[in-house]
């Protein structure tokens, strides 16, 4: 019978836990970052947005040859995660917002405070998804925090043109139901869709770098047939396990159950599946939910935790 971390546990000393109690069919995560070589998912958050399980909300590192280049999501808890990996702000080639909910985006400010410590001088290279019904577009998301006049942290204002010694930041709204490329460089390319997370614009990020490619599904239902094409044999998938498979009405309608995760993961040929964004919902029949999954995909299956490292 698989034992659950306790909300009083920090994520060393679950990690410790994690690696002494062997969990049936899944992989364990493999080491504490950064990595001297190869490229490498770290994990900074991997719960939800409720405050109840010592977790950090969304957000990923993919590190690049010991490099911490690129960054998928700021969620809530995100600034102390990000200061603990030992990520550089003026390392960052790229940093791709899924949407707007707070455990997808609120530490981004406080991300951006720190950076402003740093040496960073080059622009930063930002990408999320445009304006929907009552959800802003990156652009005016970025202007409510950070305009001159009107911006909730406009002492930050210089972010969006480079004033005041900060480095600009390259908005770049993602439009439109096709996969596109948002950035790209001599060593990383990163592309983006759409995909369906009830009416949330919400998109997805491919990243490609050292041969690999790391797919980060987003919140998502799993409506769309077209992911499976954008995450196909991607090196890891990340899916979030938010929901159990009895989910109806919103929930339904915003996040993908098990049995979808594992028809998507399945049907992508994923090389190496994690799920993460665990709340106390999914996490209560774990087993059952990894087992349902497992159902639709045969490869590996990892489950995240604040701050470890997996590697393809």
């Amino acid at each position: 019978m698989r034992m659950f971390r306790k909300t009083t546990m920090t994520p060393s000393t679950f990690l410790l836990f994690f690696v002494l109690i062997p969990v049936a069919s899944c992989a364990r995560s493999e080491a504490l970052c950064p990595p001297t070589d190869g490229v490498v998912l770290q994990v900074l958050g991997s719960g939800g947005p409720i405050a109840d399980d010592g977790r950090a909300s969304s957000s990923y590192i993919v590190w690049v040859d010991g490099v911490s280049r690129v960054l998928i999501d700021a969620g809530s808890g995100s600034f102390l995660r990000f200061g603990e990996s030992g990520a550089s702000f003026a390392e960052l080639d790229f940093v791709g917002l899924s949407h707007f909910h707070t455990d997808h985006s609120a530490d981004l400010p406080a991300l951006l405070k720190s950076g402003s410590f740093s040496a960073r001088k080059r622009a930063l290279h930002i990408a999320g998804p445009d304006a929907d019904g009552p959800f802003p577009g990156l652009e005016d998301w970025l202007d409510s925090l950070l305009d001159s006049e009107t911006g909730a942290y406009a002492y930050l204002s210089g972010f969006l043109d480079g004033t005041s010694g900060r480095p600009m930041l390259v908005a770049k709204e993602i439009a439109g139901n096709e996969a596109v490329i948002v950035f790209k460089n001599a060593d990383v390319l990163v592309e983006a869709m759409h995909v369906p997370h009830g009416i949330v614009p919400a998109v997805a990020f491919k990243v490609s770098t050292g041969g690999e490619t790391f797919v980060f599904a987003s919140d998502q239902n799993g409506s769309n047939a077209a992911f499976t094409e954008f995450a196909e044999n991607a090196s890891l998938l990340v899916m979030h396990l938010v929901v159990p498979e009895d989910i109806s009405g919103v929930g339904r309608r915003l996040h993908a159950p098990p049995s979808v995760i594992g028809n998507v993961a399945g049907t992508a040929g994923a090389k190496k599946l994690v799920l993460s964004h665990f709340m106390a919902r999914s996490l209560q029949d774990l087993d059952h939910n990894v087992e349902l999954i497992q159902s639709g995909y045969s490869g590996e299956v990892v489950l995240a935790d604040d701050l470890v490292c997996i590697r393809p």
